[in-house]
């Protein structure tokens, strides 16, 4: 299929403005807050996850109209950014259209991206006042149309959802996934550790890569990716975005979340669909807009954050989740990692799905833009994770048959985890709980203590896994095996 769209050169395109003209030309739209940062409201304020298609997996009947749509460019002035993804030699550059009259859009995606040049290798078009909702993918032209939505998600995850696809043609794999490098004192010395946390938007991704852990002098944390990335057989996770991250604020507060909230009150964050007075102030904990409420935050406003995006060595690996049957963290051999990354398991939130937010889902890779074939994604993964010899972990960041995991007691557990503190016992699940972690009364959240009817609530989850894992044609029998 052809995708013709304007010429940056043409008069009526305005091509690669700076912040303060997007900003101008989006001051019908702006509240303007009390750290002077601009804010504006949505009319779509989740992804339309369920009007989402690419011509891999599915089949489209309405070519015609995307015709319809690049000609209605003709007679529009438009904003055109060119932005990279990705980085050194795995970087690509992407262009995005968008009408002047929703400028502040490219405001917001411009700020998770560093100008690019040449010719693009992604082209988004976002037309928010098209007459119906809908997205369609092209991942081998690398094209992708957003129509009747006018929420900045979308701009963003367009092309990573087309890194991670390009990245799979190139020997990796794609992840929803932050990293980390995290360098501690062991009985041995001082050691670097790299660790990626998967999880899906509003689960708890971003607080922990950003988490400075209270490490002081020579121990430190930095963030090196919050999103996306694309892990490689010699052990490499490539960062996607070098200039920011788009962050969820609600219930954000500065004692919970530091570093998060000093970047979000930045003159330079852009808000969106957080709730502002007519004075500029700022409540991070007024749902009336939403619970998807958002900040595009700059890295450099980010103590924690790496001067590189790119981690070079993957030694752990996490999988956020939320189920109560299961303990706030468990150990998994590298089969259990790659069923754990097919299940998926975790529960929706506000940046899929509003009306759906908290209800149990399974996402595979917990990551809702696999372009493909799930089993051999799953396969690719085992096969990555042996290559680099990680290893995976459960993390349950919601509760313990009702006993709260806090974000306090998450960090500890994973200060202690690279800190080489932990001794692990396995359970008769066939998961390795900790006996003890430094400072966290882990017996609070023994699951066979705090679940009725454990063992049988256990033993029924476990065969409805491995039926649902069964349904993936293309998995290896081993991962399905090493259900738990």
């Amino acid at each position: 299929m052809d995708h013709d769209f304007p010429s940056p050169e043409e008069e009526k395109i305005i091509y690669n403005p700076s912040f303060e003209r997007m900003r101008s030309l989006s001051r019908h739209l702006e509240t303007t807050t009390e750290y002077g940062s601009p804010s504006y409201v949505t009319d779509v304020r989740s992804r339309i996850a369920d009007k989402t298609k690419n011509n891999v997996d599915h089949s489209f009947d309405d070519l015609e109209e995307l015709r319809e749509v690049r000609e209605s460019l003709e007679d529009r002035e438009m904003v055109c950014l060119d932005r990279e993804v990705g980085d050194g030699d795995h970087s690509y550059t992407c262009r995005y259209y968008v009408p002047k009259e929703q400028a502040r859009i490219a405001l917001a995606w411009s700020q998770l991206l560093e100008p690019a040049s040449g010719e693009p290798d992604f082209v988004t078009v976002q037309l928010p006042d098209w007459r119906r909702d809908m997205v369609r993918v092209f991942p081998g032209d690398g094209v992708t149309y957003v129509l009747g939505s006018d929420y900045s998600g979308e701009a963003k995850k367009s092309f990573l959802r087309l890194f991670m696809y390009r990245e799979k043609e190139r020997g990796g794999i794609g992840l929803h996934a932050g990293s980390k490098r995290v360098t501690v004192e062991t009985g041995e010395g001082m050691d670097t550790v790299g660790q990626l946390f998967l999880g899906l938007s509003g689960t708890g991704k971003t607080t922990l890569t950003s988490h400075g852990m209270w490490l002081e002098g020579q121990e430190e944390a930095e963030m090196v990716q919050d999103d996306v990335l694309s892990l490689h057989p010699e052990g490499s996770a490539i960062g996607s975005e070098g200039k920011g991250l788009f962050i969820k604020t609600y219930g954000l507060e500065e004692e919970e979340q530091p570093e998060l909230y000093h970047a979000a009150t930045q003159p330079k964050s852009v808000l969106e669909n957080v709730r502002v007075e007519e004075d500029g102030t700022v409540d991070f904990f007024d749902d009336g807009l939403t619970r998807n409420g958002r900040s595009v935050v700059q890295r450099s406003d980010l103590h924690s954050a790496s001067e590189e995006i790119t981690l070079e060595r993957v030694d752990q690996i996490f999988f956020i989740t939320r189920n109560s049957l299961l303990p706030p963290v468990a150990r998994l051999s590298s089969e259990q990692g790659a069923a754990a990354f097919m299940l998926g398991e975790s529960v929706k939130t506000s940046a899929a799905s509003e009306e759906e937010a908290g209800e149990a889902v399974r996402v595979v890779g917990t990551n809702p833009f696999i372009i493909g074939s799930r089993g051999e994604e799953g396969n690719r993964f085992l096969e990555l994770v042996e290559s680099v010899d990680a290893t995976c972990y459960l993390l349950n960041t919601g509760d313990v048959g009702g006993e709260e995991i806090g974000v306090e007691e998450t960090v500890k557990i994973l200060r202690a985890i690279v800190s080489e503190e932990i001794d692990w016992e396995e359970l008769e699940e066939g998961l390795e709980f900790p006996k003890e972690v430094p400072g966290v009364d882990i017996s609070r959240f023994r699951p066979e203590e705090n679940v009725g009817g454990y063992k049988e609530k256990v033993e029924e989850l476990r065969e409805e896994r491995r039926s649902y894992l069964k349904g993936f044609e293309d998995l290896e029998e081993r991962i399905i095996e090493a259900v738990y």
